[in-house]
């Protein structure tokens, strides 16, 4: 007989909250877009929307992984060496380009940012195949859709510079390439994803089922990087297109981490951040990444003196390089962290924080009595 998904393998979080955080980023984006005549957006990244995407949700994602990190004692002390040489390892990198040339520094920093996005796509479909238990054939399949939704597009930008929009600063990536090699780029996504879908729906003809939120998440990754890319004709579209898609379900996951870690007694006095529930830890975020952006604006950019006030800084070229990848530090290390702080195979006890195994123990104290976190899974490589 055909092997049917149960219901949980269907879905990584729960059907609420991956129809939330995947399908419904995608379809926020969406909507911004086509309304942008509407709300006034005409090319570039309104102030409004650059505090909504930018702010709130790109840099406060970031500092999200503080609560997986640096906010808990046990685990700096369990790792003390990768918490430390991390941000040093990133702040030398980020200096030593910034000393070749500041467009040293940006094409670094886009790069890496970029393989960050793309791999954190791949860690979401590699834990719906890990929770499935699918077949060595269809975790490939997987990982090729993903790649190829992501990847195609990107190829394709790179063939057709410069577009009206850029990672971080104009001429950030490269250029050169020829724009047929665009055009072959996209023609092997699609037929990559069409072999995926393909493969989906033998398995539905086959009475196998499939993972439903695993399909609304290729789909959703599909949308966000072919419409915000090849589609994207203005900076607000690709910022929205961007940053929705890739910070809110990681919210998602660091929340939930977060309650799991309370659970257990963690975070010490850092605790009351997370007694007042997801208000207060979105709020602990927005504040620090407004911090951080207020320096930026003050030291770098000068382009939002209508929210932090005007700036008269002028720092010489060498001292830039040395301030510019520290302001650049916090996303950075979470560039690096995210590779190594969700691997379950080496700290065993995170899938029990996360919800995805019963915990073994539970400390007494303030938290006892709350309910177990939702079943979840952590987006990132399962290899």
């Amino acid at each position: 007989m055909p092997r049917l998904l149960a219901p949980s393998q269907g879905w990584l979080f729960s059907p609420g909250v991956d129809l939330s955080v995947f399908a419904g980023s995608a379809l926020v984006s969406v909507a911004f877009v086509l309304a942008a005549p509407w709300l006034g957006v005409a090319g570039g990244t309104p102030l409004w929307a650059w505090l909504l995407f930018v702010v709130c949700v790109d840099v406060a994602h970031v500092w999200s992984t503080l609560f997986r990190t640096y906010l808990d004692p046990d685990e700096l002390r369990t790792r003390p060496g990768l918490y430390l040489g991390a941000p040093l390892a990133a702040y030398m990198a980020g200096v030593l380009a910034h000393l070749v040339s500041p467009g040293a520094f940006w094409t670094l920093f886009a790069y890496v940012a970029l393989s960050h996005f793309v791999r954190q796509q791949y860690g979401w479909v590699a834990l719906y195949g890990r929770k499935a238990r699918v077949s060595v054939l269809e975790r490939r399949l997987d990982a090729a859709a993903v790649y190829a939704a992501t990847l195609g597009p990107v190829v394709w930008w790179h063939a057709n510079l410069p577009r009206g929009f850029w990672w971080f600063v104009p001429g950030d990536f490269l250029s050169g390439l020829p724009s047929w090699v665009g055009t072959v780029g996209l023609g092997v996504h699609a037929a990559v994803l069409i072999a995926w879908a393909g493969f989906q729906a033998a398995r539905v003809v086959r009475g196998e089922g499939v993972q439903a939120g695993k399909v609304l998440l290729v789909v959703a990754t599909w949308v966000a990087w072919f419409g915000g890319i090849v589609v994207a004709r203005d900076d607000f579209t690709f910022t929205v297109m961007n940053v929705v898609l890739h910070g809110v379900p990681y919210f998602a996951l660091l929340f939930r981490y977060a309650r799991g870690r309370l659970e257990e007694g963690g975070y010490g006095a850092g605790a009351a951040l997370l007694r007042a529930g997801l208000p207060g830890f979105l709020l602990f975020l927005v504040a620090l990444a407004l911090a951080e952006e207020f320096l930026w604006d003050q030291v770098v950019w000068r382009e939002h003196g209508a929210l932090f006030g005007e700036s008269d800084v002028t720092l010489p070229p060498d001292v830039l390089s040395l301030v510019v990848p520290l302001l650049a530090l916090p996303q950075a290390t979470h560039y690096v962290l995210d590779a190594f702080v969700w691997k379950p195979g080496r700290q065993p006890a995170l899938l029990s924080r996360l919800g995805w195994t019963p915990m073994a123990t539970r400390h007494e104290g303030p938290t006892s009595g709350m309910k177990p976190v939702s079943t979840m899974a952590i987006p990132a490589r399962s290899d």
